[in-house]
């Protein structure tokens, strides 16, 4: 894959210079204690923006492309997991092994978490998944040409563009290629939202494929092997 000699960041700051903008290299610490308000227009629209504003110079943070993209993130934390599925939060395990809230005691007297029964199994095949069920699938597996930008990880894909004031006003500038990588990602994680349950099966699907591929080659190795180095007579 080409690369160009100048990432983005570089680029950026050259049209700020143009501008008779000082471009100023920051980097954001806490993103909750900033108050932004997020420009909708283009590069040349923010620059302009920011001279009616009288800017004397632009607060440019370099953004990278991190290992996490690669996998799906529904949004929702853990703490938020557990209140939607019935969980105490404040219970540290979840009601797990270690649980001191009590619950699971509870649910042993009402039998409950007694061994599956025939009907038991039957539920969990019918079981719907949610979309966060699948936090951390590798959304490669949904969308194999996302994998060709594994070797871009920690590369330079985008600017955060800000005027300081009150009130920030920022912008977000990414290179072509990341503008790739961002929309597969949104359809591998469009597949796992519209259909949690149809994004496993077909995952799960590609594997039993690759398994029976692999399977396959070893024994046409194998039959190679014998061919090329007949057992000798006695």
């Amino acid at each position: 894959m080409a690369k160009n000699n100048k990432s983005i960041t570089d680029i950026v700051c050259e049209l700020i210079k143009k501008q008779k903008l000082l471009p100023i290299p920051v980097q954001t610490l806490n993103e909750e204690a900033e108050a932004s308000r997020y420009f909708g227009g283009d590069l040349k629209e923010f620059l302009a923006a920011a001279k009616t504003l009288g800017a004397k110079g632009i607060f440019v943070e370099t953004l990278y492309l991190e290992d996490d993209e690669f996998y799906y993130d529904s949004g929702i934390d853990d703490e938020e997991y557990l209140a939607m599925n019935g969980a105490d939060a404040s219970c540290a395990c979840g009601c797990g092994e270690n649980c001191e809230c009590k619950k699971k005691d509870k649910k042993s007297k009402k039998g409950s978490t007694s061994s599956p029964t025939g009907k038991d199994d039957d539920k969990v095949d019918a079981v719907l998944l949610e979309p966060e069920d699948l936090d951390g699938l590798d959304l490669s597996l949904l969308r194999p040409g996302i994998a060709k930008f594994l070797d871009r990880i920690g590369e330079c894909c985008g600017v955060r563009l800000t005027v300081p004031g009150v009130d920030h006003l920022e912008v977000e500038i990414f290179a072509d290629w990341y503008d790739e990588f961002a929309e597969l990602v949104d359809e591998a994680s469009e597949i796992i939202e519209e259909d949690p349950n149809g994004a496993l099966e077909e995952v799960e699907a590609k594997f039993k494929a690759a398994e029976a591929a692999a399977e396959a080659a070893e024994k046409d190795s194998g039959v190679k092997k014998i061919a090329v180095h007949p057992p000798e007579k006695g």
